[in-house]
């Protein structure tokens, strides 16, 4: 697993289900491109435990992404298929039915492994036969990507630790007031507070107040 802050993303063209339950052929980043910045996150699986309350819990602030200007896009390593088949079950039966998001389809694996989050890899032994190191999946990871395709932020957890959706909010509001006002974000810094200039005593200055 590497960083890719700083780099392009990496690109991809593959099935999505968008609009709650509409397939759709050749999904890519490209498309917000130039328009707005993307919050881009793998989740592991379908029908699983974890990942609809991370998935609901995006879909509850979907507007304020969309406030934002923000696209949000989730993705897994299963089929277009699955995700439709869960897009239309009630949440009280384990379906995620509701939530309006892409969910994009990694099922041959090269998204999540060109974000580096793939758990698993393949591996020939010397009867040429393959085999996975690991589950195949996708850890929990979330990027950032600025209206320019550039990657300004990531973080990756493991399968049982779910994210926290105000934090990739935050990180939105940071990048926003970067980039419209070019002051760095301190720590802990939310929206509506004072940020910093990127000089010695503007740092000085505000870390004495604190």
């Amino acid at each position: 697993m590497s960083s890719i802050i700083g780099k392009k993303a990496p690109h991809f063209s593959a099935q999505a289900v968008i609009n709650g339950g509409e397939i759709v052929e050749k999904f890519s980043l490209n498309q917000f491109i130039g328009k707005q910045p993307v919050v881009f996150f793998f989740y592991p699986k379908d029908f699983t435990f974890v990942c609809p309350t991370e998935l609901f819990a995006f879909q509850e602030k979907l507007s304020e992404f969309e406030k934002r200007n923000c696209a949000v896009v989730a993705c897994s390593t299963d089929t277009e298929q699955s995700h439709w088949g869960w897009l239309q079950m009630e949440k009280k039966a384990g379906g995620i039915k509701g939530v309006k998001y892409p969910l994009v389809a990694d099922t041959d694996k090269t998204i999540a492994a060109n974000f580096g989050v793939l758990f698993g890899d393949y591996e020939i032994d010397e009867h040429d036969i393959i085999s996975a190191t690991g589950p195949m999946i996708a850890f929990r990871g979330l990027f950032l990507i600025d209206s320019n395709g550039i990657v300004q932020h990531q973080v990756v957890n493991n399968f049982p630790l779910g994210r926290n959706v105000d934090e990739a909010l935050r990180m939105v509001d940071a990048l926003e007031h970067f980039e419209k006002n070019g002051e760095v974000c301190p720590a802990n810094w939310i929206k509506g507070e004072k940020a910093i200039e990127e000089s010695h005593e503007s740092v000085a200055n505000y870390l004495a107040k604190i």
